[in-house]
C-alpha cells in the first residue's frame, strides 16, 4: 500500500549510529512526531509522540537498530493514519500486544498434555455418552495425567508411554485401553499441526492382550436360579428393583442407574430416553411390561419425590453408582460365576429369538445402531406392537422360570429328607 508523507524525514542510519549517549536522556527527531529517545545507557528507541482529543500522546515503536529506520517510518504512518481517523494508537498497541500474550498462553497450555488431552475430550468426544468419556477421562486422571500431564506435547517419548503401560502389565486390557488412549489423544494433537509423530504408535503389541470374551448369558433354567437369587441377596430395595428393571428393560447399566422420574409415564407405559444418555446418541423408548410397571410403581413410593428412579443411598440427589450393582452381581450365588449386569442383555436377546421374535425387533430393543434402509425404516416405525410383546413376553417368561426354579428346589429339599 502506498503511503503519502507530507514531510521529510531528518534521521539516517549514520546519524543514529553516531548518536553518544549523554548524562540526560535526549530526543533525536525524525519528522512528523516520529523520534529517537537515546537514554543514558545507549539504548536508542522509537517513538511517535501525537496529539488526540486535545491530549499529548505517546507510542513506543521499538528499538533501533532492531527496527530499522525504514520498519519505524512504515509504523509511523500507519500510526498517523490512525490518529487521523480518531483512533489511538497506544491503546491499539496495547490490545494487540495482550491479544498475542493472550494467544501465547492459549497456545502454552494446548502444547501441555493435560491440557490439550481436556481439549481432545471436549472436541473429540463430544458425541460420545457421558458414561464414555467419563470412563475415558478416569484413565486419564489415574494413570497419564500424574505421569506425563504436565509435559509438552512434544516432550513426551515412546519411553514415557512404555513406563506408564508396563506399570498396568498385570492387567493387560486396561494397560492396552491406556495405549490407545493416548495415541487417540496424539492423533488429534497431529492433526491441529502441534507435533509431528505419534509416541504410543510404536508400542502397539508391547502387551499381550488376552483375546476377547463375549458377556455370559444365561440359559432358561439359569434365569430362574438368577432371578430367585436377587429377591434373597438381601439387598437395598432400590438394588434389587434396579436389577429388575435392567433385566425387564434390557437397557445397558447406565441406563438405568440414570433414569429420571421426568422420562417415564406409567399410564402410556413407556419410557423415553433422551439421546444424550445413550450410546447410539438417539433416543431411545422402552415400552413397560407390565412387571416392570409393578416395579416402578414400589419405587416410586421410595423415590417419587426425587430426580433420580435409583439414587445413591448416600447422596440423593446423585444417582446409584455403577459399582452398586456390580457389586451385587459379584455376590449373588446362583451357580454362574462371572455373571455380569451386562449379561441381562445378551440373555434377553437370546431368550426372544429363540422364542420366535425377529432380529429386527430384538435389535431395537436393545438400541443398536442400524445402517441399512431397512433398519432406518424399522427405526422410523418403531414396530411399538411387536416391541411391547417381546418386552411383555420376557417378563412374563422370567416369572415362569423362576417359578420353575423354585418349584424345583422345594422338590429337592423334599426328595433330601425323605
Amino acid at each position: 500500500m502506498t503511503r503519502v508523507r507530507h514531510f521529510n524525514y531528518t534521521l539516517t542510519p549514520t546519524r543514529l549510529n553516531n548518536a553518544k549517549p549523554k548524562e540526560k536522556l535526549y530526543k533525536l527527531t525524525d519528522g512528523g512526531g516520529l523520534l529517537v529517545l537515546v537514554q543514558p545507557g545507549g539504548a536508542k528507541t522509537w517513538v511517535y509522540q501525537y496529539s488526540l482529543d486535545g491530549k499529548r500522546r505517546e507510542v513506543t515503536i521499538g528499538r533501533y537498530p532492531e527496527v530499522s529506520v525504514a520498519d519505524a517510518r512504515d509504523r509511523h504512518s500507519e500510526y498517523r493514519a490512525m490518529v487521523e481517523q480518531g483512533q489511538n494508537p497506544a491503546a491499539s498497541k496495547r490490545a494487540d500486544e495482550a491479544a498475542r500474550k493472550a494467544r501465547e498462553a492459549v497456545k502454552a497450555d494446548e502444547g501441555q498434555f493435560k491440557a490439550f488431552s481436556i481439549k481432545w475430550l471436549d472436541e473429540r468426544l463430544g458425541s460420545k455418552s457421558d458414561g464414555y468419556r467419563s470412563q475415558m477421562r478416569s484413565l486419564l486422571e489415574r494413570f497419564v495425567w500424574p505421569e506425563i500431564g504436565g509435559k509438552a506435547l512434544e516432550d513426551v517419548r515412546p519411553t514415557h508411554v512404555l513406563e506408564i503401560i508396563e506399570k498396568r502389565r498385570t492387567t493387560p486390557n486396561t494397560a492396552e485401553n491406556v495405549r490407545v488412549l493416548i495415541q487417540q489423544v496424539y492423533n488429534y494433537a497431529i492433526q491441529k499441526l502441534l507435533v509431528e509423530t505419534n509416541p504410543a504408535l510404536a508400542l502397539r503389541g508391547v502387551i499381550d492382550v488376552p483375546k476377547a470374551e463375549h458377556y455370559r448369558h444365561l440359559s432358561e433354567s439359569e434365569l430362574g436360579a438368577f432371578w430367585r437369587a436377587v429377591g434373597k441377596q438381601g439387598a437395598h430395595p432400590s438394588t434389587t428393583a434396579a436389577v429388575k428393571l435392567l433385566m425387564y428393560s434390557m437397557c445397558r447399566k447406565a441406563e438405568v442407574l440414570r433414569a429420571k422420574w421426568t422420562e417415564i409415564d406409567t399410564d402410556k407405559a413407556q419410557w423415553d430416553i433422551p439421546p444424550e444418555r445413550m450410546k447410539s446418541r438417539r433416543p431411545h423408548r422402552v415400552y413397560l411390561s407390565r412387571q416392570a410397571l409393578e416395579v416402578l410403581e414400589v419405587q416410586r413410593a421410595l423415590t417419587g419425590d426425587l430426580d433420580y428412579v435409583f439414587p445413591s443411598a448416600f447422596r440423593a440427589i446423585v444417582p446409584m453408582a455403577d459399582a452398586t450393582l456390580n457389586h451385587l452381581f459379584k455376590r449373588l450365588d446362583f451357580g454362574v460365576p462371572e455373571f455380569s449386569p451386562h449379561g441381562t442383555r445378551g440373555t434377553a436377546a437370546t431368550l426372544l429369538r429363540e422364542h420366535g421374535f425377529s432380529r429386527d425387533v430384538v435389535e431395537l430393543l436393545l438400541a443398536h445402531t442400524e445402517r441399512s434402509q431397512t433398519a432406518a425404516s424399522y427405526h422410523h416405525h418403531e414396530l411399538e406392537a411387536e416391541r411391547r410383546k417381546a418386552l411383555q413376553y420376557l417378563a412374563d417368561e422370567i416369572d415362569r422360570q423362576a417359578a420353575i426354579s423354585s418349584a424345583g428346589n422345594v422338590v429337592n429339599i423334599k426328595t433330601k429328607t425323605a
